[in-house]
């Protein structure tokens, strides 16, 4: 077996639901010491966070990625067990195969080797890894940024081991999310017996026309990286329960996906503009769960880029698509962030798996964007 299967068999198989990481950590940071890298543990609540660096000089190359997983699903459906890493007919089978624990081996194992042939390499390396991704994520990365952030510790570049491709390792190269911004809107009416209209407000009503307009209301047209913004709901709760009793209140659910085309308080000026107009009582919470950002072409995107063409052939596409990620995050203090992975048709399934020549081809990559960008 090569390194890269050998260390991700071994993380797949602590069965590190989210937040837990069941020593996961422990595993890296066994790699990363006889590097000379210096192992920051971030514990908060119950999540597990580690700021590992060698080096202080920039540029700062950080390799970033979480090793909690998600449940199972029925153990039973699956091939062999979630946490019983088995290799068959060529693809490692087991939960977090793909998402993410077979980039972080292939982090350590890329940087293993490039310390070995760069010993005296310019800049420095980092990994930021936590096991608080696939969960509520807020006590994972956001708690690490927050920290660096406050003692002035600032990334050149990062690439965030997400699984991003479709078809074939390198295919795609997410640089840049779409950011999320969610609302519940309670709108008041009266409440009272269906049979006497005349002495109800009916909030459902009152409510219609004006989540009309705001479904057909075209927010922005995106831009060269992404799509057009989007506004959805995704949850209504009105009513008592019974048939004859018109409801109070009406309480709605929904969220914005959208571009770097539009702020976030244009997008809330705009509903609440939108709500105004149609002379509704109302009350409405925000709550932002991540900005959007982009790194358009430039040092990390090209470096990256290179070391695909160079290990696969491919010349790969940039996409913004998909929901978010910890880069999010990281974004803040950090002006180039990019996520790169294996392919992404397992992830959250049964017998989720990963190519094992994937795995060195992917560490390969990871390898080369480091010469490109600290010893080239």
């Amino acid at each position: 077996m090569s390194d890269t299967l050998t260390l991700a068999k071994q993380l797949i198989a602590r069965p590190s639901l989210t937040p837990q990481d069941e020593g996961c950590l422990d595993i890296i940071g066994a790699h990363l010491t006889p590097l000379d890298f210096n192992l920051e543990q971030m514990r908060h609540g119950e999540v597990d966070n580690l700021w590992a660096r060698r080096g202080d000089a920039a540029p700062l190359v950080c390799f970033a990625g979480h090793t909690d997983v998600v449940p199972t699903g029925p153990v039973e459906q699956w091939d062999s067990g979630p946490f019983m890493p088995t290799v068959h007919a060529g693809m490692l089978y087991g939960r977090g195969a793909a998402d993410m624990k077979g980039s972080i081996a292939a982090f350590i194992t890329a940087t293993e080797r490039f310390v070995a042939e760069y010993p005296q390499h310019k800049g420095s390396i980092a990994l930021l890894l936590t096991s608080d991704e696939e969960g509520i994520a807020v006590d994972g990365t956001v708690r690490v940024v927050e920290a660096l952030r406050k003692r002035g510790e600032r990334l050149d570049y990062c690439i965030v081991g997400e699984p991003t491709c479709v078809g074939k390792l390198g295919d795609t190269i997410k640089n840049g999310r779409r950011g999320s911004l969610s609302g519940t809107l309670v709108v008041k009416g009266v409440q009272g017996h269906i049979a006497y209209p005349h002495l109800v407000k009916n909030p459902i009503h009152l409510a219609a026309p004006a989540i009309a307009e705001l479904a057909a209301t075209v927010w922005d047209e995106g831009n060269k990286y992404f799509p057009p913004t989007s506004w959805q709901i995704s949850n209504i709760m009105g009513g008592t329960g019974a048939t004859n009793v018109v409801p109070g209140t009406v309480e709605i659910l929904f969220n914005f996906r959208h571009s770097t085309a539009s702020t976030t308080d244009e997008l809330m000026a705009k509903v609440h503009a939108i709500l105004d107009k149609h002379g509704l009582e109302y009350d409405l919470r925000w709550e932002m769960s991540g900005k959007p950002y982009l790194t358009p072409h430039g040092d990390l995107v090209d470096a990256v880029a290179a070391a695909i063409k160079q290990v696969t052939g491919i010349e790969t596409e940039l996409s913004t698509s998909g929901g978010t990620s910890d880069g999010r995050f990281i974004a803040d203090i950090c002006p180039q962030v990019i996520e790169l992975g294996p392919l992404n048709a397992t992830i959250h399934k049964l017998n989720e798996c990963v190519a094992v020549a994937d795995l060195d081809a992917l560490s390969e990559i990871y390898y080369l964007t480091l010469r490109k960008l600290l010893a080239e």
